[in-house]
């Protein structure tokens, strides 16, 4: 684990703690790095409920409640699925934001469309849902890191969106 994503970590774990939240994750192609990240916090047992680590479209359908037909008309590595994937964390283990990765790792599996090194996080209260797609490959274990890294900086934006909202 990166050092920034160990910063990142500590921030979310202090915010979390002052706000009173909670935190789910829905991961594909992190395979549970980012609960990793978000548990090698001391405290973090107080906000973290768990996650969802679905590599199978069976598993995100009756896990995450996303809908086969978002699956088959988008595939499992789209925007439209992340989002589902946000809300079915949200809801199947009733917290107030969840983290959520779906993407091609690598090295193989990639195609035309969907190259190797493209993946979408996203985080997400119920108020909003941020995205953002990563894209390019450098080989399986930093595409993961980087997904791993992006999934927590876009959870950090929201919870410090959603404070100033509050204030």
């Amino acid at each position: 684990m990166s050092l920034e994503t160990k910063f990142i970590s500590r921030e979310i774990n202090e915010l979390m703690w002052k706000n009173g939240s909670t935190l789910s994750t829905a991961e594909s192609c992190t395979a549970g790095n980012v609960a990793a990240a978000i548990t090698s916090v001391p405290g973090s047992s107080q906000f973290y409920k768990g996650g969802v680590v679905g590599y199978s479209n069976e598993v995100k359908e009756n896990m995450l409640h996303v809908s086969h037909e978002t699956l088959e008309t988008y595939g499992a590595v789209s925007e439209e699925t992340i989002t589902e994937m946000i809300k079915g964390a949200m809801n199947t283990l009733k917290t107030d934001f969840a983290v959520a990765t779906s993407g091609i790792a690598g090295p193989g599996g990639g195609s035309a469309e969907k190259p190797v090194g493209l993946i979408w996080v996203a985080a997400g209260n119920k108020d909003k849902v941020l995205t953002q797609k990563l894209e390019g490959d450098y080989g399986r274990e930093i595409n993961i890191a980087r997904a791993t890294q992006a999934a927590l900086a876009l959870l950090l934006t929201l919870i410090r969106e959603s404070e100033s909202s509050e204030s």
